[in-house]
């Protein structure tokens, strides 16, 4: 079972030419609106990126009791994902707007709403059993991602923990992480270093003893372990939007 306890949100994304600067006004052309938060799109990637698998795929998060929270779960059942941990709050399912200017870049703010409930009482740990992995991100209460990780490594299930959006972190609170993923900025933000990037994921991993996974952007991304470092390329693509690119990483 891959549990993940996260965020879920509607996005509404305007497309623009350039992004807009402080103080700045910029016309855009459509907007749509679709389903988002980091945790709901890394669970909605692992179960699209393994249908089949026997362990399944479950959200663990908080919706408001309006239409906006059916909209945000509606994709995800349609994935098969186990949506019984999701549970409505009195406050406003969270919400996003994105800007996405013509190069792929976006800019993106996040209102919590009932994101901000979520506990992890929520979670049911007959769930977590040895082998199983419980998936974390930034966008819910900080506190409630190590109550929630300690219970998960007292069952001997692994934890993946995604430092998105980027914060800085206790060393007690990376403790009960088997994989560390972040980008370029997560990575020097919880290293409090500004050394290149494969340098921050290797000494991440071996001062914490977990799997630290860094993405580059256009330049791959590199995994370091106590057991040695790698590193992979990415695919030339046509960027459209980069937005919830890290999240897929995640999911898959």
């Amino acid at each position: 079972m891959i549990v993940v306890f996260g965020s879920l949100n509607v996005d509404v994304v305007m497309r623009v030419e350039t992004l807009p600067r402080p103080g700045e006004t910029v016309i855009g052309g459509h907007y749509f609106m679709v389903q988002g938060g980091k945790g709901a799109n890394q669970a909605l990637a692992a179960a699209r990126a393994a249908p089949d698998a026997d362990t399944g795929v479950a959200m663990v998060g908080r919706v408001g009791r309006d239409d906006w929270g059916r909209f945000a779960t509606a994709r995800l059942a349609d994935a098969g994902v186990d949506l019984s941990g999701v549970v409505a709050s009195a406050a406003p399912t969270g919400y996003a707007t994105i800007c996405v200017d013509a190069a792929g870049e976006n800019a993106i703010a996040v209102a919590s709403g009932a994101n901000m409930d979520l506990t992890a009482d929520q979670v049911d740990h007959a769930r977590l059993r040895a082998g199983d992995w419980l998936v974390l991100q930034m966008e819910v209460p900080a506190a409630e991602n190590w109550r929630v990780a300690a219970r998960a490594k007292d069952r001997d299930a692994k934890v993946l923990l995604n430092v998105a959006p980027a914060a800085a972190l206790a060393g007690r609170d990376l403790a009960t992480v088997d994989i560390l993923v972040v980008n370029e900025i997560e990575a020097r933000m919880v290293a409090g270093s500004s050394d290149p990037a494969a340098a921050i994921a290797r000494d991440l991993s071996r001062r914490h003893q977990l799997v630290c996974i860094t993405t580059l952007g256009a330049d791959g991304a590199v995994m370091a372990s106590p057991e040695g470092r790698w590193r992979i390329g990415a695919l030339p693509v046509e960027v459209v939007d980069t937005t919830g690119a890290g999240d897929a990483f995640v999911g898959v």
